[in-house]
C-alpha cells in the first residue's frame, strides 16, 4: 500500500483554492447573503470578482461587495475601464465559473430566452459554455418559485447546461413562509466545492453508518459511547462531493446532514442493522464507521428502574448485538464483488494488530483503524489502513481531510477490482 495523504508540515490549502468565481448579484432581499458567501469563497482560497445589476444595487451597495472581494465591482456593461470595453468578454474568459446568487426569477427567464440587456446577463451568454460552467442560486418569494413558468424556465436552464442549486425553505422577507429562500451561504458554499471535486465515484451508491447507538435500559436510560459521529459525517460528504448518491444511517447524533445525502436515523444496533441491511441491497460500496454496541440489556425494563434504599444496584444481563459489518460483508451480493464493504475499528491499544485481526474476522477487504480515546468528539483523527498487502498510515489531519483521501482511495480500490479478469 501506498501512504496518499498530505504532507502534514505543508500549510493548509483552501477547498478553493486557485479558483476565479464570478460572483453575479441580481436583484433580491437575499442580496445580503451574498456578502457573506463572498467572504466565505474567499476563505476558501477563491478570487472573486463580483458583478452586479442595477437590481442589485438597491439592495447592497457595491461598495460593500468591494470591501470583502477586494476586488473593483462592475456593474455596467458600458465600463470603460477595460481598455477594449469587453468587460463581458473578459471577466467570463478569467473565469472558473460563474455563480449567480442571487439568482432572481426575473433573471433566470432572462437567460432562458438568451436576453443580454445588461453586464451579467451578457456574460453569462458570451461564455464559453464548455469551459465555464454557470451556477444558478434561485431567491424569490415561494409563488414566484412555484408558479409553472419558474418551474419550467428552471428544467430548460438544467437542459441548456446551467447547475441549478436549489433553494432553501423557512420565512421570506415577505412574511410567508415556504420555498424559495436562497440557500444559506455555508450551505452554498458546500455545494461549491462539491461541483468543482473529482467526481471518482460518479455512478456509484455509497452506504455510510455513523454514529453511536444507544441500547435502552430503561425508558430513560441507556447505554451508549463517546463517538460523535463526526468521521461517517465527513466520509458521506466527501463520498458526494465525488459524485457518488450516498445514503447515510445514522446513530444519535446532532450534526447538520451533509448537502445532497439522504439521511436514515437510528437508534439502536438492531435498528441499524435492519435499516444498513435494507439500504445495502442496491448499495455498490458500504463504509461502516458508526460504533456499534457490542451488548444490550437482555431485558430492557418498561418503567423507570429505582433505586430502592437497599443500597444495592439492579442486576443487568447482557446479550451480543448483531455485528453489522460482518453481516452485510458477508451476504450474497459482497460475497459476488457486487458490494465493496469496508470496516472502521476504535480501539485503545494495539491499534495494527487487532484491526489486521478484525479486517480477518470481518471478512472486508478494507479495514480502517484509529484510536477512539484520541479521536472521539474531535475534529481531526489519524487513520491506519489495514488491506491483506499491510498497512499505511494516514498522519493527523482535519476529518474532512481524512475523509477525502480515504474515498480516493476506494474509488481507486473498486477501479482495480472491476479491471480484474
Amino acid at each position: 500500500m501506498t501512504n496518499q495523504a498530505n504532507d502534514p508540515t505543508s500549510p493548509p490549502a483552501g477547498d478553493l483554492a486557485g479558483k476565479h468565481i464570478v460572483l453575479g448579484l441580481s436583484g433580491g432581499i437575499a442580496c445580503y447573503k451574498a456578502a457573506e458567501l463572498c467572504r466565505a469563497l474567499i476563505k476558501q482560497g477563491a478570487t472573486v470578482q463580483v458583478v452586479m445589476t442595477e437590481a442589485a444595487e438597491q439592495f447592497i451597495t457595491a461598495v460593500t461587495m468591494q470591501a470583502l472581494s477586494g476586488r473593483t465591482v462592475y456593474t455596467s456593461q458600458w465600463d470603460s475601464r477595460e481598455d477594449n470595453n469587453m468587460a463581458h468578454i473578459n471577466l467570463s474568459r478569467e473565469a472558473d465559473a460563474i455563480l449567480v446568487a442571487p439568482c432572481s426569477a426575473d433573471f433566470m427567464a432572462k437567460l432562458l430566452h438568451g436576453r443580454a440587456d445588461d453586464l451579467l446577463s451578457l456574460m453569462c451568454l458570451a461564455r464559453p459554455i464548455d469551459k465555464v460552467p454557470l451556477l444558478l442560486a434561485p431567491a424569490m418569494n415561494r409563488e414566484m418559485w412555484a408558479h409553472p413558468a419558474t418551474q419550467r424556465n428552471m428544467v430548460q436552464l438544467d437542459a441548456d447546461g446551467a447547475t441549478i442549486l436549489g433553494v432553501g425553505s423557512g420565512f421570506q422577507a415577505c412574511g410567508e413562509t415556504g420555498d424559495g429562500r436562497m440557500l444559506e451561504p455555508d450551505e452554498l458554499l458546500e455545494d461549491i466545492i462539491a461541483f468543482f471535486a473529482p467526481k471518482v465515484l460518479a455512478g456509484q451508491q455509497v452506504l455510510v453508518t455513523a454514529g453511536p447507538t444507544y441500547e435502552a435500559i430503561d425508558p430513560v436510560r441507556g447505554i451508549t459511547n463517546l463517538s460523535s459521529g463526526k468521521m461517517g459525517f465527513a466520509i458521506a460528504r466527501a463520498a458526494r462531493e465525488a459524485g457518488a448518491q450516498v445514503t447515510l444511517v445514522a446513530g444519535p447524533v446532532s450534526l447538520p446532514t451533509p448537502r445532497g445525502v439522504t439521511r436514515l436515523d437510528v437508534k439502536s444496533a438492531q435498528n441499524m442493522l435492519k435499516a444498513s441491511v435494507e439500504c445495502a441491497k442496491t448499495a455498490s460500496i458500504f463504509i461502516a464507521t458508526a460504533a456499534v454496541a457490542d451488548w444490550r440489556p437482555a431485558s430492557p425494563a418498561a418503567q423507570k428502574i429505582k433505586k430502592d434504599g437497599s443500597g444495592s444496584a439492579p442486576q443487568l444481563s447482557f446479550t451480543e448485538n448483531p455485528d453489522i459489518l460482518a453481516t452485510i460483508a458477508q451476504s450474497a451480493r459482497a460475497q459476488r464483488g457486487e458490494l465493496f464493504c469496508v470496516g472502521f475499528a476504535a480501539e485503545s491499544h494495539d491499534l495494527q494488530a487487532n484491526a489486521q485481526a478484525k479486517r480477518v474476522r470481518k471478512g472486508v477487504p478494507l479495514l480502517v483503524g484509529n484510536i477512539g480515546p484520541a479521536t472521539f468528539g474531535q475534529d481531526d483523527n489519524a487513520l491506519v489502513l489495514v488491506d491483506e498487502q499491510g498497512t499505511a498510515d494516514f498522519p493527523r489531519a482535519p476529518k474532512l481531510e481524512l475523509a477525502r483521501q480515504l474515498i480516493a482511495d476506494i474509488a481507486r480500490r473498486t477501479r482495480a477490482a472491476k479491471q480484474k479478469p
